[in-house]
């Protein structure tokens, strides 16, 4: 039936029968590939009930099937298109001049899949773009963007869609990967009049409480981060600063906090910090002031 076909269609448009035959072979190369890649899915998604789980079969399926039919597809178009090197390294030029940025984009795929910058889950920042990686695709990936109006690095709930050729253009920030934690702060502004020094203790037993538990989990993970970077630190427990500004004296806690946790982390350090001064009459808080001398008196 399909030799029918092909000498018809050799009759009504003049096209070789070998480069008929060829391209039916690709055809059917594509509609096997597809249905196997479906079984396949169908087979994985009948015991496999993770979402995380589930996209990253359908990505590397869909990537296997792909290079698959590049691979059979292009051994065949080059025997069937032999003798027009010539003619097709001029267009090859053409289009790379004119597709460059596409081409990048796969340029770009390719080294996110072979060295592996960030996966999806991860919280980067690549240029002015930060956000959690939700996808990826041959020519870009997309974030679901924090911060920018919003506080604390908190989501805003756009997603933004970001060429994969601006890797090669901007550095990437991994939140997730390395050392898996940052370090936050929190600014604690009291007036000169008060008692500061009770002040910084009574912020460190606040945050050595909060993070009692963390520190023990982020020594561990700092050991095994040590193996793969040159990550070191002489301290991992929490600190406070003491510094002077204009309108008082300034207390910096500096502690360490998982990613996502940080605006949550911050509240419960606030609300700590507002119920222990509340309790001391010789510690304020303070804010911008202005004091008037009169010389004459």
């Amino acid at each position: 039936m399909i030799d029918e076909w092909i000498k018809w269609l050799v009759r009504h448009t003049g096209i070789s029968e070998k480069m008929l035959h060829d391209f039916f072979g690709i055809l059917v190369t594509f509609i096997v590939i597809y249905m196997l890649r479906l079984i396949i899915l169908h087979i994985v998604f009948h015991y496999k009930k993770g979402v995380r789980t589930r996209y990253k079969w359908r990505k590397t399926s869909l990537h296997i099937a792909t290079f698959l039919f590049i691979s059979v597809s292009g051994a065949m178009l080059i025997e069937a298109f032999s003798d027009l090197v010539t003619f097709f390294s001029f267009v090859a030029g053409a289009l790379v001049l004119a597709l460059r940025f596409p081409i990048l984009g796969i340029a770009g795929w390719v080294f996110i899949i072979g060295k592996r910058p960030f996966d999806v889950g991860d919280r980067i920042q690549i240029g002015e773009h930060s956000g959690d990686v939700i996808d990826q695709r041959l020519f870009m990936f997309s974030l679901m963007e924090i911060g920018n109006w919003v506080d604390d690095e908190q989501s805003t709930g756009r997603v933004i869609h970001v060429p994969n050729g601006m890797i090669f253009q901007n550095p990437i920030a991994n939140y997730s990967r390395g050392f898996e934690y940052i370090w936050n702060e929190v600014h604690v502004l009291v007036t000169f009049e008060s008692d500061w020094k009770k002040a910084k203790k009574i912020l460190t037993e606040i945050v050595e409480k909060q993070s009692e538990s963390l520190n023990i989990s982020a020594e561990k993970k700092l050991k095994r981060a040590a193996k793969k970077y040159m990550i070191f630190y002489k301290k991992l427990t929490p600190i406070v600063y003491t510094s002077v500004k204009e309108s008082g004296v300034m207390l910096s806690i500096r502690h360490l906090c998982e990613p996502r946790t940080r605006r949550g982390v911050t509240q419960d350090l606030w609300e700590a910090i507002l119920v222990a001064f509340e309790k001391e009459e010789n510690v304020n808080f303070a804010y911008p002031t202005q004091r008037f001398f009169d010389s004459t008196k």
